[in-house]
């Protein structure tokens, strides 16, 4: 006999309580608990079905010496931006949760990517969204030739499983993770159950098959994943595709990767034919115009180094409390910065408004950019610009000194290649960085942010 048990279930967070409430207690969300019937018989017998079917229950310890050790040969996505995010490309068996914004173009990268792929291998690609015959309108706009890509639409997971298994393919795509539906479970597609128990239904069969899964997943209104936690835990690789609606440029990252560095980045651009892989970002993120207020730094993404002009303004204000707006640089970072020059550069910024952006709406979070902020605000504050041809790299300490990053050669190197001439980086005594060949750069050492911003603009500060 088939018992039923009532849970509520945070939609945010993916904890359950056997109470309601209003507030999550877990992750203090407002509003965010359903209540979801589950059938526990159900449950119980489809997971020991699988388990069974699969072989898993016949895995025994081994000692970690005596494991035979297969080469595991990495598929190729078909372009080289979505390699380099996966790590060289797809590992088979391995479960990639690729997230982003409506309307982004993760079905778009996913499909062309897919018609690439079945130039090789077997590819099956699940539509839960859109009929075939819609994908197929989408497809024709892409301009692809005859594809030997397989289209399946449906929601029921369990004909979806029966499907992968009868057709065993080399690569599944599913689109999306959210709008699959296990009939034996209570709740609407998309609920932290749903979502759940499908992804790991998906994954027992991808591991057992070798298949190599994406699942694309939606996002919630703050921009993160949406579905449960356990959700990003599960797959292997998770992914984000980022862009502004009023850029042409979209950017792939890499927040999570068992066979690759994290926080990698690849760039692409969207055009009438879909979207095409810019093998130098760099050019995305310069400007050939020289301006008051213009810096140019060398951020990493990941091992990928990107040129990016920073650009500032200040304005003297007409408020009490000055105004400071950044895009693309955190405000705290902002405002630490400017405390610094007001503090150790007498520079009363105080009485000014200070905007401050990332050329090519590139979000750069690391510490590296520091110093072309301030090279940017001194500049538009003096109104004077930058010598041309020269790039600013190092994290400002809160006396002011300067304090190395991580990957210097590795930037020094993308500067050289872009063609600049000279550097401006913190002081370092393991490294004599002028006599490295490679980087084709002047490299010109400060101490601290008086120091450095006296060499840049050629004055007395």
């Amino acid at each position: 006999m088939t018992r039923t048990s009532t849970i509520y279930t945070c939609q945010t967070c993916g904890a359950e309580t056997r109470q309601y409430f209003g507030r999550c207690t877990s992750c203090g969300d407002w509003n965010s608990i359903i209540e979801e019937v589950i059938k526990s018989s159900n449950i119980k017998s489809k997971n020991k079905k699988d388990l069974a079917s699969k072989g898993l229950s016949q895995n025994h310890s081994q000692l970690i010496s005596s494991i035979e050790n297969h080469a595991t040969e990495r598929m190729t996505s078909g372009y080289q931006e979505f390699d380099r995010v996966l790590g060289g490309g797809l590992v088979p068996g391995s479960l990639i949760l690729i997230g982003g914004d409506p309307g982004i173009g993760k079905s778009t990268l996913l499909l062309q990517s897919a018609t690439e792929m079945a130039l090789y291998k077997s590819v099956l690609y699940i539509t839960a969204e859109e009929s075939s015959h819609q994908v197929q309108l989408r497809w024709k706009r892409l301009e692809k030739e005859k594809s030997n890509l397989h289209l399946y639409a449906e929601t029921n997971i369990d004909l979806i499983l029966d499907e992968i298994e009868i057709f065993n393919p080399d690569i599944a795509i599913i689109d999306s993770i959210q709008a699959l539906q296990d009939d034996s479970l209570g709740g609407t597609p998309g609920s932290v159950t749903q979502v759940r128990e499908c992804a790991a239904a998906l994954q027992r069969l991808a591991k057992s098959k070798n298949i190599a899964l994406i699942l694309v997943g939606h996002v919630t209104k703050e921009g993160m994943l949406a579905g449960p936690k356990v959700l990003e835990h599960l797959v292997d690789v998770v992914l984000t595709f980022e862009g502004d609606r009023f850029a042409s440029h979209r950017i792939l990252r890499t927040i999570k990767n068992r066979y690759g560095a994290t926080n990698e980045l690849g760039v692409f651009e969207m055009q009438g034919q879909g979207l095409i892989e810019v093998q130098n970002p760099s050019e995305l993120f310069l400007s050939s115009e020289n301006a008051p207020g213009v810096a140019t730094i060398v951020a990493c993404e990941g091992t990928r180094p990107i040129a990016i002009d920073l650009q500032a303004l200040i304005n003297q204000t007409s408020y009490p409390s000055p105004r400071r707006t950044t895009t693309g640089i955190e405000s705290n970072r902002l405002h630490q910065i400017l405390a610094v020059i007001e503090k150790h550069m007498n520079i009363p910024l105080s009485r000014f408004d200070c905007y401050l952006a990332v050329a090519g709406g590139l979000d750069v979070e690391e510490p590296a950019a520091d110093l072309g902020i301030a090279a940017a605000v001194i500049s538009s504050y003096k109104q004077m610009e930058l010598p041309k041809g020269i790039v600013l790299i190092g994290e400002v300490g809160l006396g002011g000194q300067l304090r190395s990053v991580s990957q210097m050669q590795l930037r020094l190197r993308e500067a050289g290649r872009l063609g600049f001439k000279q550097a401006i980086i913190p002081r370092a005594k393991s490294m004599d960085l002028k006599r490295e060949k490679d980087s084709k750069i002047e490299v010109i050492q400060a101490s601290n942010i008086n120091e450095a911003l006296e060499n840049t603009l050629k004055i007395k500060i």
